[in-house]
């Protein structure tokens, strides 16, 4: 399974469409955006951190986990680090595969993973 990892303090950008294969049926992309209520309060924005060596580690664990499982050729992951606005996305990924159902529960396990264990912080400011 292809994977690709990247943190960015600046706005992401969704990547142009790459087919790793011809037997690719379904690619799925999710964003994650800031909303402006966090907790019952207003707020402009989050601000995130990520010890991104472990944070690498721990991705590479799971996505390779979850490939297994659910078949997929490619995964694309953008997490942002630092200030983002309310509206703008923090995590961006896309997940290739042979057949919707293996693409759609990779992204949801995927997801719920990387709240549970993946040392990426967000705090607001």
């Amino acid at each position: 399974m292809h994977v690709e990892i990247l943190f960015t303090p600046e706005a992401i950008v969704t990547p142009p469409e790459q087919l790793p294969s011809r037997e690719i049926g379904a690619a799925v992309d999710f964003r994650g955006i800031v909303r402006e209520m966090e907790k019952g309060e207003a707020l402009p924005g989050l601000f995130y951190e990520a010890y991104e060596p472990m944070a690498r580690r721990v991705l590479d664990r799971h996505f390779a986990e979850l490939g297994l499982l659910h078949h997929c050729a490619a995964v694309h992951f953008i997490h942002r680090t630092g200030w983002v606005p309310v509206g703008e996305a923090s995590l961006f990924l896309r997940v290739q595969s042979a057949h919707r159902g293996q693409a759609l529960a990779f992204l949801a396990e995927a997801i719920d993973r990387l709240k549970q264990d993946v040392p990426i912080w967000k705090r607001v400011q």
